[in-house]
């Protein structure tokens, strides 16, 4: 069901590897994938289907940080979607259908805190490990 939302137990850590599965619709426009603590989003990836990039970003005590944006689309409309996010000690590494996609630091370094992962957006889930 999405929107989808789950504990990942014990937060994060380095080597922690999250992958979510699923097949994107013909007519969506946005998909966003989130790893939340309780005060913020430590990393918001926000796939932009009508403006074709990719955007990062943190959320913290109510204040969004500086966007990155990342031309390009890894993902297709209509098509399945294997994402494998990979957590190291002061790093996301998004892989996208096996293909290193985005590379985003850490600005929410207590990574044991961020515990929860949701995604949102127009997209069936196929598989999901938090």
């Amino acid at each position: 069901m999405v929107p989808y939302k789950s504990i990942i137990n014990g937060g994060l850590q380095s080597g922690k590897v999250i992958i979510i599965q699923g097949i994107i619709d013909h007519d969506v426009k946005r998909l966003e994938i989130n790893l939340r603590h309780k005060t913020g989003i430590a990393f918001f990836y926000s796939v932009h289907f009508d403006e074709n990039l990719v955007v990062h970003n943190t959320y913290e005590e109510g204040i969004w940080g500086d966007e990155e944006r990342s031309e390009g689309m890894p993902f297709k409309r209509g098509q399945p979607f294997h994402v494998t996010i990979y957590c190291s000690h002061d790093h996301y590494v998004v892989f996208v259908n096996g293909n290193k996609a985005h590379t985003y630091k850490h600005r929410y370094t207590k990574l044991e805190n961020v515990d929860v992962l949701e995604i949102c957006g127009k997209l069936r889930l196929t598989f999901v490990q938090p």
